[in-house]
């Protein structure tokens, strides 16, 4: 049900192989069993699930520019957008930012067989490193403010309606989800 249901919103945007649809479907199932303990997600439905943290992360995963980039992902929870995209970009270098440390240890255990993934525990804020692009979900833009420009160059943010602020970056016209009510992919280059 769940290659299904994914196969079905990605047509004619995102192709998937097998291999790569089995490893989102196992990283769904892990994160079923430990959400029972640890709070990841409110999403419960497969559904639901499959729209609003798989392929609402592989629509920003295909708005990547091509190439070897590295990418970070800032307050990535149970790893939306960061994992999916790691998947679907093998070519690109995905680091998990979790301050969270039992989200941090799901994140590693999810991505242990994952090689372009690394899962760094700790506030973005610290983190002392520079990437290609700096992508989240579900984070603040006042969150993102100290740490957006000093991180990556271009940034992909997956939101709602809320226009970003303009945090030292020029924003494009927004892209919508198809499927989606109301929900946007926003790109944006430093000033």
């Amino acid at each position: 049900m769940f290659a299904e249901l994914l196969r079905e919103r990605l047509r004619g945007i995102v192709d998937l192989s097998t291999v790569q649809i089995a490893a989102l479907e196992a990283h769904y199932e892990l994160l079923v069993r430990w959400n029972k303990t640890v709070n990841l997600t409110t999403i419960t439905s497969l559904e639901e699930a499959v729209e609003r943290h798989y392929c609402e992360s592989l629509f920003l995963g295909a708005h990547l520019p091509a190439g070897n980039l590295s990418v970070v992902d800032v307050g990535s929870g149970a790893g939306f957008p960061g994992f999916p995209v790691a998947i679907l970009r093998p070519d690109c270098t995905v680091a998990l930012v979790e301050s969270h440390q039992r989200k941090a240890v799901f994140l590693r255990e999810t991505s242990r067989k994952v090689a372009n993934v690394r899962v760094i525990a700790n506030r973005a804020e610290d983190v002392q490193e520079e990437f290609d692009h700096l992508i989240s979900r579900a984070v603040s833009y006042e969150d993102l403010r100290g740490s957006l420009k000093k991180l990556a160059p271009a940034a992909d943010l997956l939101t709602g309606m809320e226009e970003p602020p303009a945090l030292g970056m020029d924003w494009d016209t927004p892209i919508a989800i198809p499927w989606a009510k109301a929900r946007f992919l926003r790109i944006g280059q430093t000033c």
